[in-house]
């Protein structure tokens, strides 16, 4: 078993998006500690693509869906919980203020 660190980029009770410097098989099965606030679980993820997000002179970035398998209850409530709880934690986006120019107006 080697652990390997990941970013979450989005997260739902059905599966994951994360981003890694390596590329995942398509279709391959995976146990993922997921650390949610003060909680840890442990769910088996399928492989349901893999590309490359982001790509420099130096290295890749992996872009990966991951469907959970057979969720425990208790990793699916702790997702939920913890997907809920960060939903409305999030600051509100911030607000712009502009003009819009008029292209009817001439001088």
């Amino acid at each position: 078993m080697v652990f390997q660190p990941m970013t979450i980029l989005d997260l739902s009770v059905s599966g994951a998006q994360i981003q890694t410097a390596f590329a995942l098989q398509l279709d391959s099965i995976h146990d993922f500690r997921l650390t949610l606030g003060s909680r840890s679980v442990i769910v088996k993820g399928r492989i349901a693509h893999c590309q490359i997000g982001e790509l420099t002179d130096v290295t890749a970035l992996y872009r990966t869906g991951v469907e959970f398998v057979d969720v425990s209850d208790h990793a699916r409530d702790a997702i939920g919980d913890f997907v809920t709880a960060t939903k409305y934690a999030r600051p509100a986006p911030p607000v712009v203020d502009g003009t819009l120019a008029d292209d009817d107006e001439s001088d």
